[in-house]
């Protein structure tokens, strides 16, 4: 399962000579309005792509993430050189050019979510989740047309990529304010060498 979540991008300095941008991704809301994700519950592997304007084909470099805080997350990310000319240089020439000049103001946070819960207003409260790719986006000056913008931008970048809509948890039917569920992965086989099974239901004891 594949969600997306935005967030302006706070830059704080930056590296002429290694191109690096050292700036911090804010607790974001997801592609609809009022879903939160919890920074404290962001797992991830230092470190992960860098991508261009959410097109997973077009990378532009590599991501480090410090320890997440209840404010959000610092992250250094480092665009990559190329010398000689062709697409791959326009391409990292036009994302760090245009990072610099403030044309480029967001992050889109690639994640899967592991925990979450149903809010009163309808939208998903992430308590746990694992980032595995950061890309640079545009949006307006605007804060009010941020997030109809994004989402605009972001389909038009998946559509032309060739890549699938993200996949949004849907409610339970009826809604269950206060709900919670969990992602669960299981890929060992059984050690006694027993038949595989389903697990139809999990019941939490804390």
């Amino acid at each position: 399962m594949q969600n997306r979540a935005y967030s302006v991008l706070q830059v704080k300095s930056v590296d002429e000579d290694r191109r690096v941008i050292r700036g911090i991704a804010t607790t974001p809301s997801v592609d609809r309005v009022g879903d939160i994700i919890d920074p404290m519950g962001v797992k991830f592997q230092n470190s992960f792509a860098f991508h261009w304007q959410n097109q997973h084909d077009k990378p532009i470099g590599s991501v480090k993430s410090d320890k997440p805080t209840a404010k959000g997350i610092e992250f250094e990310a480092t665009i990559a050189k190329e010398d000689e000319p062709g697409t791959l240089k326009d391409r990292l020439d036009e994302a760090w050019q245009s990072i610099k000049a403030g044309l480029v103001r967001a992050v889109s946070i690639g994640f899967r979510p592991i925990e979450y819960a149903f809010m009163d207003n309808g939208g998903i409260r992430y308590s746990e989740t694992e980032v595995y790719e950061l890309s640079a986006v545009t949006i307006p000056a605007n804060a009010d047309a941020l997030i109809t913008t994004i989402k605009s931008i972001d389909a038009a970048a998946r559509k032309e990529a060739g890549v699938p809509d993200p996949e949004i948890p849907a409610a339970p039917e009826p809604a269950a304010t206060g709900k919670k569920a969990r992602v669960v992965k299981l890929e060992s086989k059984p050690r006694d060498g027993g038949k595989p099974f389903v697990i139809r239901k999990i019941k939490r004891t804390t």
